[in-house]
């Protein structure tokens, strides 16, 4: 009798968010990229089948569980998965992942896990916390040799890039060098991401980022793919899975100027032989509003919207951010993209601590003034106001640490590391409570109720202005920018009522308060 060979299933699981927050609405829509592509690794392989969990994303009667995320217990009754792997990019949901691989252990699974998060300082911790193996840098090739060690067809120490323990020590194998020849790798299969409705679509064509920000994971030399193999990713998704709506998640969009110009028009040539009208967004520096040829290519491929690191309207903070460009300057490049006909989307962080020896001081309300003059005159279409993050792996964490700043895990949790939270005794004069209580201000002056009565009175303005502009399309353009605003001001105002709702709950500021009391203080501050 013909015997069937055993195939193995491998499920890897981007953790939910500890709690509801301001990427929730926008997560509920996309997926992480990274996932998709180990999983998309794995399932070329022989005797493997594997598949995507996104706990954000569980539109299409996904198995929820009461408690948030999925019900784990229902895909193992399912599916069983022999291997579980667990996307750790975003620290915030590593407490989330913990105990996921604490219950996928106990089923009998093999698990591992990978991101920015599973830096040096963190790989004990992971691998005592339910983690069989911890996967140091990219994962496509490493999931597929590990896969194999694991199914006894090579040895484990002969795996590049992971981490494991050995008689409760830690071994590390030899690093893996990162990925250049991105034609080895296959195009992301975002049909093994199962229960998810995705609306937003990320693609990818350069990998790293060379500016080395003190704040920011992304480091290294940008290691680009050539811009064929973005189309190609585009191409697939319109023709399979009828995507209309792409997120270049780059760090910085356009860092080979010539070879963006090039994919910019192969984009807008596919969209016109197809009749397609394609919307996509991209993160760019706000110093390619001097190259207006690229922003012409970029508008003529479909790329509607821009997300820009501005980072801070104060130049003290540019300058510590190691940012250098002025506030004006700010203000005059920002105009180009909206003359452009860009929807731009500000990306800020307040409260950015100072290097030690430098001398600024600047109470709450004046920089809550700052900021909200900054906005306005820049007249940005959507913001973002976090709190500066100590993340694994940054130079940012390393300096507040040796400054005894950074709260311990202990008292202060990874669950809090979405930018949303001081994790950190900020600089005199501000306390933690001003910290956080004025990005919540900033935020709040943006994304108000009363847009819900001016998306009404755009609907009753359409008509009119329509009939006296002379140039239809000018403004069709003009009425929809303004009416598209007001209702992403208006949902803002929702997402941030109730996010204040859980905040409260949560008791956040008297734990900070209780931290701030009994912190150690220090002489520079």
């Amino acid at each position: 009798m013909y015997k069937l060979k055993k195939r193995y299933r491998f499920r890897i699981i981007a953790p939910a968010y500890p709690a509801f927050n301001i990427y929730s609405n926008i997560a509920s829509r996309t997926t992480a990229l990274g996932p998709v592509y180990v999983a998309t690794a794995v399932n070329k392989m022989q005797e493997w089948d594997a598949e995507m969990i996104d706990e954000n994303n569980l539109r299409l009667h996904g198995p929820k569980s009461k408690a948030g995320g999925a019900d784990h217990e229902f895909l193992q009754r399912q599916k069983p998965a022999d291997v579980v792997g667990f996307y750790g990019g975003l620290t915030s949901t590593i407490p989330r992942l913990y105990q996921l691989a604490d219950f996928y252990k106990k089923q009998g699974a093999i698990t591992i896990a990978g991101g920015q998060h599973f830096v040096a300082e963190n790989i004990h911790e992971g691998l005592t916390r339910g983690i069989d193996y911890i996967v140091i840098g990219e994962g496509e090739e490493t999931i597929r040799e590990l896969l194999e060690a694991i199914q006894g067809k090579r040895e484990t120490a002969e795996v590049k890039g992971i981490a494991f323990l050995r008689n409760g020590q830690v071994i590390k194998t030899p690093p893996r060098e990162p990925v250049i020849d991105f034609d080895r790798l296959p195009m992301p299969d975002f049909s093994l991401v199962r229960y998810a409705k995705i609306k937003i679509y990320p693609v990818e064509r350069i990998r790293g980022c060379g500016m080395d920000c003190e704040f920011c994971t992304v480091r290294g030399i940008p290691r680009p793919a050539a811009p064929e193999r973005l189309l190609e990713q585009i191409r697939l998704l319109v023709e399979t899975r009828d995507a209309r709506h792409f997120f270049i998640v780059d760090d910085l969009f356009g860092q080979q100027r010539e070879e963006t110009i090039q994919f910019c028009q192969s984009l807008q040539s596919y969209q016109r032989q197809n009749h397609l009208h394609l919307n996509l967004t991209a993160q760019i520096r706000l110093d390619k509003a001097k190259d207006t040829q690229l922003l012409s290519a970029m508008r003529q491929a479909g790329i509607n919207a821009v997300a820009i690191g501005f980072e801070s309207p104060i130049p003290e903070e540019l300058k510590a951010m190691n940012k250098h460009i002025k506030p004006q300057e700010m203000l005059s490049l920002t105009k180009v993209f909206r003359k452009h006909g860009f929807l731009v989307h500000g990306m800020f962080i307040f409260g950015y601590p100072m290097s030690e020896g430098v001398s600024f001081s600047m109470a709450a309300p004046e920089r809550v003034k700052q900021y909200q003059q900054f906005i306005r005159r820049a007249r940005l279409d959507t913001i973002q106001i976090l709190i500066p993050i100590p993340l694994p792996g940054t130079e940012l964490r390393k300096r507040l640490k040796q400054q005894n700043r950074v709260f311990s895990i202990q008292e202060v949790g990874w669950e809090y590391y979405d930018g949303n939270f001081p994790v950190f005794l900020p600089d005199a004069p501000l306390s933690v409570e001003q910290l956080q209580s004025s990005t919540k201000k900033i935020m709040a002056s943006f994304y108000r109720f009363p847009y819900f009565f001016k998306i009404g009175f755009n609907v009753l303005l359409f008509p009119g202005l329509i009939f006296f502009l002379s140039n239809i399309k000018f403004g069709w353009r003009k009425w929809y920018r303004i009416w598209r605003n007001d209702l992403v001001r208006f949902m803002g105002w929702m997402i941030i009522r109730k996010w204040n709702l859980n905040f409260q709950k949560e008791r956040f500021f008297e734990k900070l308060q209780l931290l701030e009391r009994r912190w150690p203080k220090w002489e520079n501050i």
